[in-house]
């Protein structure tokens, strides 16, 4: 081919085709715990969907002559200090988990992806303010800290818990998308899409961001598991979902003072909490042995 042809030949620019975990699937299988892992959080998202169809009580109602039962045929995991069946409350409370888990890691990842890929584009004063400033004055208070004060000042809700963790957790992914965007952003089909005149939102949109999504979706499955566990906390401290609105971390905390003589009362909303935590890890760790290029060529990927 002619010089001449080759300068007017079209610049293609060129990104990745490969599925976005491709493969995963037998990296998973020959994982146990992520198997494991991946069952429960299938289950807790049935339970989550269809609790109000299985659970066999209406978890709010009071029914004190069966107050402090011990698991039975009647009720399966027994039943609290105002006869309240702990089951149903705990079908129920999967179904405040999984909605405030999913809340906040979509809020916390879309504010994150957005000032992360604010500062890592366009670098310079902007970075730095961002980086050294924002972030860095989010990072000085533990994020429960801050999530606490924030509900403590405005009431416990819903949505205030969902805003509060929000605020407290996004700087993580903000942080891991300007490192992936500061590196991005210096490759030859960023460079081929600037020449070619390509708007910086398209860079970002079409260009940058679906190349670094795999350890973005790493984090958020991590994120999953310590949103669950910052919404039993904060319901434990009686500042998440006001009741009768069963939560898993308000009922550890109306168990409390039955620790020892109804153990159930915490057993089985402690259960909960830790296998939800496990699952997500579990398929977090998973995902990210994944990434890893030594792990890909030893599973064959």
């Amino acid at each position: 081919m002619s010089a001449a042809a080759m300068n007017n030949a079209p610049i293609v620019v060129e990104r990745s085709k490969r599925p976005l975990f491709g493969g995963f699937g037998r990296v998973l299988r020959r994982n146990p715990l992520a198997m494991i892992g991946a069952a429960l959080i299938v289950l807790f998202v049935l339970c989550a969907l269809f609790g109000p169809l299985v659970a066999p009580c209406d978890p709010a109602a009071i029914d004190l002559p069966a107050r402090l039962q011990a698991p039975s045929a009647a009720h399966w995991f027994g039943t609290d200090e105002l006869g309240r069946d702990i089951f149903s409350r705990i079908l129920y409370g999967a179904r405040i988990s999984m909605l405030v888990g999913v809340s906040v890691v979509a809020g916390s990842l879309l504010l994150g992806t957005l000032v992360g890929s604010l500062a890592g584009y366009y670098g310079g004063i902007l970075d730095r303010f961002i980086n050294v400033i924002v972030m860095n004055a989010f990072l000085s208070f533990p994020g429960i800290l801050l999530a606490i004060a924030f509900v403590a000042f405005l009431g416990p809700s819903l949505f205030n818990l969902v805003l509060a963790l929000v605020i407290g957790g996004w700087v993580g992914y903000a942080r891991l998308v300007r490192a992936q965007v500061l590196a991005a952003r210096e490759k030859e089909y960023v460079e081929a899409a600037r020449a070619l005149g390509a708007s910086d939102f398209r860079i970002l949109a079409r260009h940058i961001l679906p190349n670094i999504l795999q350890p973005v979706i790493v984090q958020a499955a991590i994120g999953m598991a310590a949103a669950i566990l910052a919404e039993a906390t904060m319901s434990f401290l009686g500042l998440g979902v006001p009741p009768p609105v069963p939560s898993w971390g308000g009922m550890l905390n109306d168990a409390r003072t039955h620790l020892f003589d109804s153990p159930h009362l915490v057993l089985f909303p402690a259960a909960a909490v830790m296998l939800a935590v496990l699952a997500f890890n579990f398929v977090g760790d998973a995902m990210r042995d994944f990434l890893d290029p030594r792990s890909r060529i030893e599973a064959g990927l």
